[in-house]
């Protein structure tokens, strides 16, 4: 069954949380939406480009009768968000999130909210290195993954935040937090902070510019994600990001031995391999 909303409180009027209020009165799923944020005219923005209805800066005040609230700030403020909400919010308001990472959120959630739980994290894997108001769209989430929590403590609540990402085009994974963090932390985390690296290693070289070419542009694009966000996501998945990048030095000090010694048999081995470890990941054939 398609959900329905009165009022829906979005937190954080950016790309994400934009889109997912466009996404909503594209598809008539909420009477109103209001949209907080700490930049006045950032919200004066929003409203204009038709994303909200009304403005707060206060986000407990904005939550007081919502039907739905959806936190969509960097990951590491979520928990304070939470904290800030859980008096004004009403026993039946569902309550989810958009961060990239899910284990501090989903456990804070746990200890401080009442049960039945009314909070379900959620990870859309969608986005841009844009931000801001102006690029968000109704058709973001169309045909996107959305991993949800899968704790059992969280079940009813579940079915409803599922219902909601499945109304905005979504196609829902449950996971539970822990494995979530472990996963994205090599799908997404590091490749970021490697994206990072190579365009600094690039930088470090002085002008570049004639020899960019469609490859470099490819590997470094996330890198122009906002600094904040990816602050937060390292701060908030230590343990899983440190243990990828413990690896990936393992793998580069290899490769580096095979170039060195010119192991040309070795170094094939090694982009054969990644070949067919790509495709595994991405499930083709």
């Amino acid at each position: 069954m398609t959900p329905r909303y009165g009022a829906v409180t979005i937190i954080g009027v950016g790309l994400l949380g934009g889109s997912l209020a466009l996404a909503m009165k594209a598809r008539n799923l909420a009477d109103t939406v209001r949209g907080v944020g700490r930049n006045p005219k950032t919200l004066d923005q929003a409203i204009a480009l038709g994303i909200i209805d009304t403005a707060f800066q206060d986000p407990a005040e904005a939550c007081q009768g919502a039907d739905l609230v959806a936190v969509c700030t960097p990951a590491a403020g979520v928990p304070a968000i939470l904290d800030a909400i859980r008096p004004t919010c009403d026993p039946s308001t569902l309550v989810t999130d958009v961060a990239s990472t899910k284990a501090v959120i989903c456990a804070h959630a746990a200890r401080t909210w009442p049960a039945p739980s009314r909070f379900v994290g959620s990870h859309p894997m969608a986005g841009s290195e844009k931000s801001g108001p102006e690029f968000a769209t109704p058709s973001l989430y169309e045909g996107c993954v959305t991993i949800v929590d899968a704790s059992p403590g969280v079940a009813d609540a579940r079915a409803q935040v599922t219902a909601l990402w499945e109304a905005v085009g979504a196609r829902v994974v449950p996971l539970e937090p822990e494995h979530h963090d472990a996963l994205v932390a090599r799908t997404s985390h590091i490749p970021h902070i490697v994206a990072g690296c190579i365009a600094r290693l690039a930088a470090a070289a002085g002008d570049v510019r004639p020899a960019v070419g469609s490859g470099f542009r490819d590997v470094t694009r996330i890198a122009d994600g906002r600094p904040e966000l990816w602050r937060d996501i390292c701060l908030t998945n230590t343990a899983a990001i440190a243990e990828g990048l413990d690896a990936l030095m393992r793998d580069l000090g290899d490769v580096r031995r095979m170039v060195e010694e010119g192991q040309a048999g070795a170094l094939e081995a090694f982009f054969q391999e990644a070949r067919e470890a790509r495709a595994k990941a991405l499930g083709e054939p």
